[in-house]
């Protein structure tokens, strides 16, 4: 297929590497145009001066940006410029509102939306293994899975627009309170006196046992947090939360206590360490 990709990141850069090896004819926009044009040089394709530009003989474009606003931004270019019967596939994180508000201003438009945020970080990106939690029609989901399965390994219709949010929300609220527990068994660890190893082995098997576990507990335990999903993202997701709690009625005690963690590493300058890093702040 024709496809463009808007945004390079860490997360976008492989995703859109994984649908040039899936041999699309692929265009990339980034803010920073040296990014696109390092990816130019390493998978093909070309790079475009614009959103605008990159979709406008396009099938589909996917997108990997910030957050809500970023994403407007990029709308207000793409909607007129994608050909008709085009389909979005949006895998920032942003706001359910705006999802479904971004599925009604596409079907205006004679295009096709489908929110689709990821899980997985940058790791599940390069090896093309994310999980997607999606939302829109079935027709939209239908034409955006066989493209999505070249860096997913796991793809899920939640239901209509805004509820791959919705979805993403859950995981990012299962996270913080499982890294706040992580941390936590993680320094009692260390006061302890037990061997974190030894600790591991002896509980990594049973009941406690986690991704974040097998992923996280070494880190942890050697205070090496600059890798992984940073803080500040972290932060935006929980913004996202907490505010869809407020709205629904949804009570996250535990959520909002690890958001204010959060804020804390923000102040010791941990913006950009690993979500895994509330465990640095038990050693304050």
């Amino acid at each position: 297929m024709r496809i463009a990709f808007i945004g390079l990141g860490v997360m976008g850069y492989p995703m859109a590497g994984h649908l040039a090896a899936a041999g699309h004819e692929m265009r990339v926009f980034n803010r920073s145009p040296e990014k696109a044009r390092t990816w130019v040089a390493e998978f093909g394709g070309e790079a475009a001066e614009s959103a605008a530009l990159a979709v406008s003989d396009r099938e589909a474009v996917a997108l990997c940006v910030g957050n809500d606003h970023d994403l407007l931004q990029c709308l207000t270019e793409i909607l007129p410029n994608l050909p008709r019967g085009g389909l979005i596939i949006d895998h920032t994180t942003i706001s359910a509102r705006l999802a479904r508000d971004s599925a009604v201003r596409a079907r205006e438009g004679g295009l096709a939306f489908v929110d689709a945020p990821v899980s997985g970080g940058q790791t599940g990106a390069q090896a093309g293994t994310l999980s997607v939690m999606a939302g829109g029609d079935e027709e939209a989901f239908a034409r955006a899975e066989p493209i999505m399965a070249a860096y997913a390994k796991a793809i899920r219709r939640i239901g209509g627009p805004g509820s791959g949010q919705l979805c993403k929300m859950v995981n990012q609220i299962a996270i913080g309170g499982m890294l706040q527990g992580l941390a936590e068994a993680a320094h009692f660890t260390a006061r302890a006196g037990l061997d974190p190893d030894a600790v591991y082995e002896a509980i990594s098997k049973g009941a406690a046992q986690s991704w974040q576990m097998d992923n996280r507990w070494k880190t942890m335990a050697a205070s090496e947090f600059d890798f992984g999903f940073a803080v500040d993202w972290m932060r935006k997701d929980l913004g996202l939360v907490l505010d869809e709690a407020r709205a629904n009625g949804a009570r996250l005690e535990v959520t909002a206590l690890v958001d204010q963690f959060y804020a804390e590493l923000q102040a010791m300058g941990g913006r950009r360490w690993d979500t895994s890093s509330l465990a640095a702040r038990l050693e304050q």
